[in-house]
C-alpha cells in the first residue's frame, strides 16, 4: 500500500498553532529535537520553557502554568512521560484537571535504536485508567494535525502519542473533522474486523487487502480515540462482523485491546484477538525487522483475522 507522507506534523503544526492561540506554552526536558517542540522555540522563546532532564518538575510546572491560565503542552519520550512522571500527572494534572496536554513520542516498538529504556509500551494503559484524562493515537499526519488543535482548543488533561519524523496520509483531510469517542471506517467489511491506531493502521489497511485476495471482506476501523472509546462502533463490529483482531503498537495488556475487550465482553462477547506486544520488554533493531520478531506484520494481523474467523464458527447461533 503506498501513501504520501509528510514531514514533522506534530511539530509543525505546533508551531503553527502558536501563532493562533497566543495562550499556549510549550514545555520541554530538554528533548526539543526529539520533540519537535524546536520549531515552536525557534517562533515563540519567550513562551518556551525548558526544564531540564526533571521530567516531573516538568509536568508540575505545566500544571503551574496551566492554573494560571495558559494552555501548556509537554512532552518527551513515551515511556517518560508516562512512568517516570506517573505521580506528577495523576495529583498535579488530572486531580486539578489542569489544562495540560502530554505528549508521547517514539512510542512502541518505533523507538527501535533506543531499545527497551525508551521504548513505551505501557502508556496508554497508564494513562487511560487515569480519571479526567483522555488519551489519543493518531494514525497518520492528517489526524496529528487535527487532535492536537482539538486538544489545545478543549480545556483539561490529554495525553496524545505523536509520531516523529514522517508520518504517512492516509485519511483526505478534506472534511475530516476530528471527535473524541468517535472513529473512522476506512474499509467496510462484514466477515472481521480489524480494530487499530497508530502505526498499526497501514498494516492493517494491508492485511484487509491480503484477506480481500482470499475472499474475506475485513473491515478496518481507526480507533485513534482510545479514551473516550467509541463503543458504540466496538459494539456494531461485534454484531455485524462477529469476530474482532485489534492490533496497537503497545503491550497487549491494558491498551486499545484491553479496552475493546472490555466493552466486547460487557455488551456482545465474540472472539477478541489481539496484536501487539505480548508482556515482554522491547529490543534494539530497525522497526520492521521489530515488527517480525513481536509478530506485528500485516501478516501477522491477517493470521490473527484468519484464527479470529475460526472461533466465530464455533460460536452458538444466536
Amino acid at each position: 500500500m503506498s501513501a504520501a507522507f509528510v514531514d514533522k506534523p506534530f511539530g509543525t503544526a505546533l508551531a503553527e498553532l502558536g501563532e493562533r492561540y497566543p495562550q499556549l506554552v510549550v514545555l520541554d526536558a530538554d528533548l526539543q529535537r526529539a520533540t519537535e517542540t524546536a520549531l515552536f522555540q525557534s517562533r515563540f522563546p519567550e513562551r518556551h520553557f525548558n526544564l531540564g532532564v526533571a521530567e516531573a518538575n516538568m509536568v508540575c510546572v505545566a500544571a503551574g502554568l496551566a492554573l494560571s491560565g495558559k494552555t501548556a503542552v509537554c512532552g518527551t519520550f513515551a515511556c517518560f512521560i508516562s512512568q517516570r512522571v506517573c505521580d506528577q500527572v495523576v495529583l498535579s494534572v488530572a486531580h486539578c484537571n489542569a489544562d495540560v496536554k502530554l505528549i508521547g513520542v517514539e512510542a512502541g516498538l518505533s523507538s527501535g535504536s533506543n531499545g527497551a529504556t525508551h521504548q513505551g509500551m505501557l502508556d496508554l494503559a497508564i494513562l487511560r485508567a487515569i480519571p479526567n484524562m483522555s488519551v489519543f493515537v493518531p494514525g497518520d499526519a492528517t489526524e496529528t494535525r487535527a487532535i492536537l488543535e482539538y486538544v489545545v482548543t478543549h480545556p483539561g488533561p490529554a495525553y496524545l502519542r505523536v509520531p516523529r519524523r514522517r508520518a504517512p496520509v492516509l485519511i483526505d483531510p478534506a472534511g475530516y473533522r476530528f471527535q473524541p469517542g468517535r472513529s473512522v471506517r476506512l474499509r467496510a467489511g462484514g466477515d472481521v474486523t480489524l480494530i487499530t491506531c497508530g502505526i498499526m493502521l497501514p498494516r492493517c489497511l494491508e492485511a484487509a487487502e491480503a484477506l480481500q485476495r482470499d475472499g474475506i471482506a475485513a473491515r478496518v476501523v481507526n480507533m485513534s480515540s482510545i479514551k473516550p472509546l467509541d463503543e458504540t462502533e466496538v459494539r456494531l463490529a461485534a454484531e455485524e462482523t462477529g469476530a474482532i483482531v485489534v492490533a496497537e503498537n503497545h503491550n497487549v495488556l491494558g491498551g486499545l485491546g484491553g479496552a475493546v475487550a472490555e466493552v466486547v465482553g460487557e455488551t456482545w462477547p465474540v472472539p477478541v484477538l489481539r496484536i501487539g506486544v505480548r508482556d515482554r520488554f522491547g529490543e534494539v533493531g530497525p522497526v520492521d525487522w521489530l515488527a517480525e520478531q513481536f509478530e506485528m506484520t500485516s501478516a501477522h494481523i491477517a493470521g490473527a483475522a484468519r484464527r479470529a474467523l475460526q472461533l466465530k464458527g464455533r460460536l452458538p447461533h444466536r
